[in-house]
């Protein structure tokens, strides 16, 4: 596939492969961009948010929604290519393209309400005789860097927010899954947008990423992936508006004031999807003494029914991690957890890319799997005491994206909604939990700003304040 600049299919001079994860096969190529081609790029993007600007709310609603039809139609494509490069199972894969949809949808519905609101100038001392509001304006031109994760709905978490707003986007999408991200860029053009106003920028992001988050061009910087490239581009962006969503080692609270059970299905499911390569995976659970030995059980059963292997097969449930370098980190994580005395209750194994599904038990603090992000299958679980313990330990770490907790006293629920420091508190379920409409983001290391369409158009807008002097002297 070549990429996109302005609405033509570029060739560049290197090619990059695309590969499956579970075989190591080819799925397609890619242009390794050039500096010259990211400044042309660009250079287009400044006239496409002109364009972008002067186009009306109901235009760029009518864009959004009509983009949201045409991937509805296509979600079984879009899936298999998806599924393909991602390695993400084939029912997760035609999960995203769907959520995909209602990304889209929900922009469009945002780009018809945004407003600004009245501002009473008369409430101040000097204000009287004036009448006053602000607008929301668009930034400009939004640079938007995505993981390769959820390659797709994380773009349009970006983008179409972005297009709502009026801005123009260039998209730079993680260099190990970028077929479907182009695949979606021509659907958005098919769907009316102006060809100036995206540009899908191919290539490292040494070379790509760099120039376009340092280049005077942008006004915002849009990015998902780890801390340590996160600090990188705020260091490198300057003057710039920045929206960080960064990683995370999400917990879940299992009281004993629950159903422990459907507790335990859930957190196998959260800690497993994607091959547990989400940001808001569950990683640490804080299960109630009384109750652990029943959350392990039913815990330990449901992760031996999964079925681990070929992420393109119906009845597979957990495919390949990205590449085997990562599967063989997630081992050696696993590995010195259990030197430094933690248990295995399942799993543990690894053949290539694939891990096993793995719960630990009796996990020390130092160890990795408990202090940082695995981004891999596997749950650490510990008992707790008191609650006091368990918002202790969930809050003794650098992230803070989200955290859940299982309980039925109202007023543990709420304790824990007031005094974990994350992004969001799900109360009777886990923090993999998310809508596309919500607010989504986080404290701490885990990150600046919100996405979800309405939220992400704030942060893609500026203010502008219109005062009125009555009589107009």
């Amino acid at each position: 596939m070549k990429m996109l600049i302005g609405g033509r299919e570029v060739a560049g001079e290197q090619e990059i492969p695309v590969l499956n994860p579970f075989d190591g096969s080819e799925v397609g190529t890619v242009p390794s961009a050039t500096e010259s081609q990211v400044d042309e790029a660009l250079s287009i993007a400044v006239e496409g948010a002109r364009i972008m600007e002067r186009m009306s709310r109901f235009d760029r609603a009518e864009i959004l929604s009509r983009a949201s039809r045409l991937v509805g139609d296509r979600i079984e494509d879009l899936a298999r290519t998806m599924a393909s490069e991602v390695g993400k199972t084939i029912r997760e894969a035609r999960g995203e393209i769907s959520r995909t949809v209602q990304t889209l949808a929900v922009s469009a519905e945002e780009a018809r309400r945004l407003a600004g609101e009245i501002v009473p100038f008369d409430g101040a001392p000097t204000g009287k005789g004036r009448f006053g509001f602000f607008l929301r304006v668009p930034v400009g031109v939004v640079v938007a860097i995505t993981p390769f994760n959820f390659p797709v709905n994380l773009a349009a978490h970006k983008i179409a927010p972005a297009f709502a707003a009026g801005n123009a986007v260039i998209l730079k999408p993680a260099t190990v899954t970028p077929l479907t991200d182009i695949a979606f860029g021509k659907i958005l053009y098919e769907a009316g947008l102006p060809p100036e106003a995206l540009s899908v920028i191919t290539g490292s992001g040494r070379t790509v990423g760099d120039r376009l988050v340092g280049s005077p061009v942008p006004r915002m910087v849009t990015f998902t992936g780890s801390v340590e490239v996160g600090k990188a581009i705020m260091s490198r962006a300057g003057l710039k508006k920045t929206a960080m969503e960064l990683g995370a080692n999400s917990a879940v609270i299992v009281t004993d004031r629950c159903d422990v059970e459907t507790a335990a299905e859930r957190c196998v499911r959260g800690g497993f999807a994607v091959a547990g390569q989400v940001c808001i995976s569950v990683q640490r659970v804080l299960v109630e003494e009384s109750v652990l030995g029943r959350f392990l059980e039913r815990a330990v059963e449901v992760t031996r029914s999964l079925r681990l292997g070929d992420q393109l097969l119906q009845e597979t449930d957990v495919g390949p991690m990205i590449e085997e370098n990562e599967a063989e980190r997630a081992e050696s994580w696993i590995e010195e957890a259990r030197a430094m005395g933690a248990g295995l209750a399942v799993g543990g194994g690894r053949e290539g890319a694939l891990v096993e599904p793995t719960i630990l038990t009796g996990v020390p603090d130092e160890a990795r799997v408990w202090k940082d992000e695995a981004f891999a299958p596997v749950i650490a679980v510990r008992p707790f005491g008191t609650l006091d313990e368990a918002i202790g330990a969930v809050n003794a770490s650098r992230y803070g994206l989200q955290a859940g907790i299982y309980t039925d006293r109202l007023d543990d629920a709420l304790r824990a909604a007031r005094e974990i420091r994350c992004g969001g508190v799900m109360v009777n379920d886990v923090p993999t939990f998310r809508v596309d409409l919500m607010p989504y983001g986080g404290e701490k290391d885990s990150g600046l700003g919100r996405e979800g369409p309405k939220y992400a158009i704030e942060e893609m807008t500026e203010i502008r304040v219109v005062g009125i002097r009555s009589g107009g002297r």
